[in-house]
């Protein structure tokens, strides 16, 4: 690995996190093509997940790809699936070297796409930048090798741990920064989860607004009975952005068929300790394709998440307000009678978001 190596590395990264949210079930990745020290050709994955960042990079170098050096995210696939595989698509052009952070575990790809490069006489290097790879991929990755997607719970707390007041006021704990940044989080995402209680309560579009950004996350809820507002914005445009309600065995018949009929797509998932149980939730998320999921409440949702080892990141937006004992806390019960039993995460990030501070925080 050189200098040079890690530099346009650097920049493939860049350019695939641009497909975070828009390319699932795909994962989104980033290539650069270099010649003689020069970008001839930059790309990612594109919305839905294709074309492939390599063969969209290849298209724009034409002719100027042979001799040039690849840097990929991810390794090439090496499967025939709705378009040839990358690795072949890279031999064709002439590429005489090609750089990659990671090995894709994917079971149909798993080292032969590199394997079809180093057989075709192109120099392979793997490794570069992997650890930062290996973050922007935890979705792709987690959805392959564990069959759930990449979990964040955002959370927007008074001083004092409070998501409400005690007559359950809570628009608006943040300021209009924080908030904005929260869209831009679910921008960020496959999908936005609130559990039930939160659609009740707050009646949430759970969009992406005011961003300049087109396409939109799905809509989850996690309701075992589905008993949700008919009404509530969720119900009016379920055909328009998709809604899917994860709910329980028992769920009435009456609720599915009139969740079905308004547009929602209903997943059936099963019970534990008398609710949703959350490894089942996440494997039918992971099923359906998603690989990066944001978790935006509430208490109890967030409470189980964590207390099952499931919430991979915490974004902890925090106000300088504080609303007592009597409001209502951010997480529900947990159960814990000992610190050691507490889920713990590493500190990764701390900003000023406006008037609020961001905290950013890593399993």
């Amino acid at each position: 690995m050189t200098e040079t190596d890690t530099r346009f590395m650097a920049l493939a990264l860049t350019l695939g996190r641009r497909g975070h949210g828009n390319v699932w079930p795909n994962p989104a990745v980033g290539c650069v093509l270099v010649r003689d020290g020069r970008v001839i050709a930059r790309a990612w994955t594109r919305p839905g997940g294709r074309p492939h960042a390599e063969t969209e990079a290849l298209a724009q170098a034409g002719e100027a790809a042979r001799g040039a050096t690849a840097y990929v995210t991810l390794e090439p696939c090496a499967h025939h699936g709705k378009t040839p595989p990358c690795a072949e698509a890279l031999v064709a052009a002439g590429v005489a070297r090609v750089v990659t952070a990671l090995e894709d575990p994917d079971p149909r790809v798993a080292g032969r796409g590199h394997a079809i490069l180093r057989e075709a006489g192109v120099e392979v290097v793997t490794g570069v930048l992997a650890d930062r790879a290996a973050r922007d991929q935890a979705g792709f990755l987690l959805r392959v090798t564990q069959g759930r997607p990449f979990v964040t719970l955002k959370l927007a707390l008074s001083l004092d741990g409070r998501i409400a007041t005690a007559t359950g006021e809570s628009r608006w704990i943040t300021g209009p920064e924080a908030r904005r940044e929260v869209h831009a989080l679910r921008a960020r995402h496959d999908a936005v989860l609130v559990g039930g209680g939160t659609a009740r309560a707050d009646d949430p579009a759970l969009t992406v607004r005011d961003m300049g950004i087109a396409h939109q996350p799905v809509r989850v809820v996690a309701s075992r009975n589905l008993n949700l507002p008919e009404a509530g914005q969720l119900a009016r445009t379920a055909r328009d952005i998709p809604v899917w309600l994860l709910h329980g065995p028992d769920a009435p018949e009456a609720q599915q068929a009139a969740w079905q009929e308004r547009g929602a797509l209903l997943m059936p998932v099963a019970l534990g300790q008398g609710r949703l149980d959350p490894a089942a939730m996440l494997q039918a998320l992971g099923a359906a394709g998603l690989t990066r999921v944001l978790c935006e409440g509430g208490g109890q949702l967030a409470a189980t998440l964590l207390g099952a080892g499931l919430v991979d990141e915490l974004q902890v937006f925090s106000a300088g307000l504080a609303l007592g004992a009597e409001g209502t806390p951010g997480l529900g019960a947990m159960g814990l009678d000992r610190l050691a039993e507490a889920p713990r995460f590493t500190l990764a990030e701390h900003r000023r978001v406006g008037a609020d501070v961001l905290h950013i925080w890593r399993r």
